[in-house]
């Protein structure tokens, strides 16, 4: 075999299917406006969702953490590599997320596939949602147990599926705010259907910390149900604007994955600056919970910007608005014309989402002023225009996800 041959073919196809891909490279910091590849652009593709990327408080945060503790860990959690700011960390996550412990991962997907690989083996039976998050699949695959899809947000059709497994240990997980569409988990609906199977019910909520809910909680706090929640997972990396994720429950539970997760337990730990900057960004979840109000409402206002004018747009209330292409080729070019106009958007096509639903996935930053906003709507119109896609329904292209 060939094996230099064998991956350019690989790569041609890649490109054949449209789903060749290249990354973009910043010289600039994550904000609003950028510079990617030496041009300046608008940015509306970032996961830093409450702005605080260039956040001087966070800097501050990160530049006193080197000084005291330097600028690596040097070790495992379980070894030399456990500072007291991972574990003033921790008691904070755990404050935000009302449980009584808390632990961190170096990674939200170290996270996820830790978990479920722990608590799972091939006894137990895994609800997955449909649209869950790879690292979740990921984890699920790992584990060994019995892996049960259920149609996404479909109550009816997980309990259904639920009846169909009963007498095994079982665990229903979730996204709380999907990453791709960016609608909301009825959790309260799930929280019932555990509670009547005795399910243990996952969610994972790595979009909605800092964004959703009274306290910035997610969407637990969003729907008051913290206490209901067995296994609470979320990141740093998103509206926190650090780095890693974490795995919020009870303190058995944070006991028994301190001694059974793998990626916790075999990675170096994470960097304490890093945890010095998720500090202070949770801090300024606490303290200011007009950046959230704000960031809502712009993307209230976008989202009806873009429903006036008959595009495919998905129904939400997140910060994440998916504008539906559908091919592809298309999606790519919709992206490129927006990119010509100075406007940072990539095409998601598969395998991040089924074929003939490849998008622009819209999110916002509460620091995008109006002015950048009203800017996004009238390039998107133009380009719309140009290629024929206003009065699309919406329902062809995003109803049934089968």
């Amino acid at each position: 075999m060939n094996f230099e041959q064998y991956l350019i073919t690989q790569i041609e196809e890649i490109k054949c299917a449209g789903l060749y891909r290249q990354p973009k490279y910043l010289s600039s910091p994550q904000g609003p406006r950028i510079k990617i590849d030496g041009k300046n652009c608008l940015l509306f593709s970032s996961n830093s969702y409450l702005g605080l990327c260039t956040d001087p408080r966070l800097k501050k945060a990160a530049y006193d953490a080197i000084e005291s503790f330097g600028v690596g860990s040097g070790g495992s959690r379980l070894t030399t590599g456990s500072y007291d700011i991972h574990r003033q960390l921790e008691e904070k996550i755990a404050d935000l997320k009302g449980t009584e412990g808390a632990m961190v991962f170096n990674t939200g997907y170290m996270a996820n596939v830790g978990v479920i690989s722990a608590l799972i083996d091939k006894n137990w039976i895994v609800f997955s949602d449909e649209l869950n998050h790879a690292s979740i699949v990921d984890g699920c695959r790992l584990s060994g147990g019995k892996i049960v899809v259920y149609a996404h947000s479909n109550i009816d059709d997980l309990a259904r599926k639920i009846a169909l497994h009963r007498g095994r240990p079982s665990l229903i997980v979730t996204d709380g705010v999907f990453s791709v569409d960016g609608d909301i988990a009825p959790l309260p609906d799930i929280v019932d259907l555990a509670k009547k199977e005795k399910a243990v019910l996952m969610v994972d909520d790595a979009h909605a910390t800092g964004v959703l809910g009274d306290k910035g909680g997610g969407t637990a706090d969003l729907f008051h149900l913290s206490c209901e929640i067995d296994i609470q997972m979320g990141t740093f990396s998103k509206a926190l604007a650090s780095e890693g994720g974490f795995i919020a429950g009870k303190k058995v539970l944070i006991e028994y994955l301190m001694n059974r997760a793998r990626s916790f337990i075999f990675s170096t730990a994470l960097n304490p600056a890093s945890c010095a900057v998720s500090l202070a960004a949770l801090d300024i979840v606490k303290r200011e919970p007009e950046r959230r109000a704000l960031l809502l409402e712009k993307a209230k206002w976008v989202r009806e910007q873009l429903e006036a004018m008959s595009l495919p747009v998905l129904p939400g209330s997140t910060p994440i608005i998916p504008l539906i292409i559908g091919e592809a080729e298309k999606a790519v070019e919709f992206s490129e014309r927006l990119w010509q106009r100075g406007i940072f958007i990539p095409a998601l096509r598969p395998p991040t989402v089924k074929p003939g639903f490849s998008r622009l996935r819209i999110s916002l930053m509460a620091t995008h002023s109006w002015e950048d906003l009203e800017y996004m709507i009238n390039a998107v119109k133009e380009v719309a225009e140009k290629m024929n896609l206003k009065g699309r329904s919406r329902e062809r292209l995003a109803g049934k996800r089968s």
